[in-house]
């Protein structure tokens, strides 16, 4: 076990980019596979700062790894410990926080433009990004807002992209975790799922053009999500 803790649900939705911060910075992480019950007696009480990624099932469906999962997370925000969720992860948080989450009437894929809600009350999650910047997408459900966030982030396609809760809890429904590798292997095996006649969502060619160029500044915008979760674990100083 480590300081850090990142849940994970299926093969393909790894912590990506999240990982190479963190072995940048020589910073150990586990990494727990929840579908496979790996969560079933962790120690709660260990991790000082948990991400949560992505994973094509819905937070309603019936698997009994989902209330575990749930639960576990009710304690880390008791705990008061930084949580920081990608699509299904920040699915996950608004669930325990008891918002609903519920079926879009369509799938929103692709490198869409997200925009900033916080202008009335600037939100420190936020303070490295500019008021509009792309974020690559791939859902087909999203979050209500739990009471008491704060309204972070929105798109053309679905109004809640991110919502801040506390000081330490950020909830964004896209994928800033991407690298290259990532956005190529979900084409090679999950395009067929994609429909780019629908206005919502992107095409293989739409999502694969200056791929390298769009990585590099998703990767900018995810380094600070990460830098201010890390800085608010405290991750390197002394108990």
């Amino acid at each position: 076990m480590s300081d850090i803790l990142i849940l994970t649900h299926v093969d393909h939705c790894t912590p990506g980019h999240l990982a190479a911060v963190l072995e940048s910075r020589g910073i150990g992480f586990s990494v727990v596979r929840v579908d496979r019950g790996e969560l079933a007696g962790y120690d709660l009480d260990r991790p000082r700062a948990v991400a949560l990624m992505g994973g094509p099932m819905s937070v309603n469906d019936n698997l009994p790894w989902i209330a575990t999962e749930i639960a576990a997370l009710k304690h880390f925000i008791q705990r008061d410990i930084p949580l920081l969720g990608h699509c299904l992860g920040g699915q996950l948080i608004a669930r325990a926080l008891g918002a609903a989450v519920h079926r879009m009437p369509y799938t929103e894929s692709g490198w869409q433009t997200l925009v900033r809600r916080d202008q009335a009350n600037p939100n420190p999650w936020l303070a490295h990004v500019p008021k509009e910047f792309p974020m690559f997408q791939w859902h087909g459900d999203t979050f209500d807002l739990p009471v008491g966030a704060q309204w972070l982030l929105s798109s053309p396609w679905c109004p809640n992209q991110g919502f801040a809760w506390g000081d330490k809890v950020l909830a964004l429904q896209g994928h800033p975790e991407m690298t290259e590798a990532l956005v190529r292997d979900w084409l090679r095996d999950w395009s067929s799922q994609l429909d780019e006649t629908q206005p919502s969502q992107q095409g293989v060619q739409q999502m694969l053009r200056d791929l390298p160029t769009r990585v590099a500044a998703l990767n900018q915008i995810a380094e600070g999500f990460y830098r201010h979760w890390l800085d608010l674990s405290a991750i390197g100083t002394p108990r």
